[in-house]
């Protein structure tokens, strides 16, 4: 099983989260391992949830089961040890999050913290992970330009299936995108579309074009916005790349492309 979901939670019933957002039921390693296993998926990017903070023991613990198939993206304070970095590389962290978007999540962009952290950051061959609106991405265009590593946009970068196409955030993607970003073809539901997403395939299209071999693809499995007992089916999450971006594409993204960006040393 080759295939990459690049964008996956994981969840401890038992284990502290903020206030002021969700309450995540139980979602274990094995539940998603299972469940992407059914449709050729054998690697995941398991990324922190917002609930958890600082708090990477339930990431980390879930990386350390994965027997090394699996890479993480934590959140980190700006003052994070260096041997606490080396610690979070060898069980498989690659990138740091930063998320604009939930209510638990960072409040405003965190341009200091990004200047102390980046050239550690470059140093292990990580990356910087952005979910943010479409309207801020201009605001991260000075931050790429000074940042030694790659930035990566969450669900599609905020581009949304409502947002008109000469909107100043298609300019900024797609200077974000000629600097070397990488985009991530997931969250459709967070897109102002519902299943089976056809009003969202032009903004899909036009960002696949946009980001070409630096486009990777995450389920967003297990869908927090949903009801624990109806969960979107994992296959309607690669549903838009099939019909939209066609069989090849959806090969590339799911497998080179996603080795490029997580699978290094």
């Amino acid at each position: 099983m080759t295939g990459w979901d690049c964008h996956v939670h994981v969840f401890d019933a038992a284990a502290p989260v903020r206030p002021g957002h969700y309450r995540p039921v139980h979602r274990p390693l094995a539940d998603i391992q299972a469940l992407a296993a059914a449709h050729g998926v054998g690697h995941l990017v398991l990324v922190q949830p917002s609930v958890y903070g600082t708090d990477n023991s339930v990431l980390l613990h879930a990386l350390s089961q994965g027997g090394g198939r699996h890479r993480g993206v934590a959140v980190l304070d700006a003052d994070v040890a260096d041997a606490e970095l080396d610690r979070l590389h060898a069980v498989g962290v690659r990138g740091v999050r930063y998320n604009l978007v939930s209510p638990a999540g960072h409040a405003a962009l965190p341009t200091l913290q990004i200047s102390r952290l980046a050239p550690r950051l470059a140093e292990r061959g990580w990356h910087v992970q952005w979910y943010v609106p479409a309207a801020l991405l201009p605001q991260l265009l000075p931050l790429q330009r000074r940042c030694p590593v790659p930035f990566v946009l969450d669900h599609l970068a905020g581009l949304h299936a409502r947002l008109a196409m000469d909107d100043p955030a298609w300019a900024a993607a797609a200077e974000l995108a000629a600097g070397g970003a990488w985009i991530k073809l997931s969250g459709w539901y967070r897109l102002q579309a519902s299943e089976p997403y056809g009003t969202l395939a032009p903004a899909l299209q036009r960002a696949a074009a946009l980001f070409g071999p630096r486009c990777v693809w995450g389920s967003d499995w297990p869908h927090t916005l949903f009801a624990p007992d109806a969960l979107p089916a994992y296959v309607s999450t690669l549903q838009p790349l099939t019909t939209h971006l066609g069989p090849d594409a959806t090969s590339s993204t799911l497998g080179p492309q996603a080795r490029t960006l997580y699978d290094t040393p």
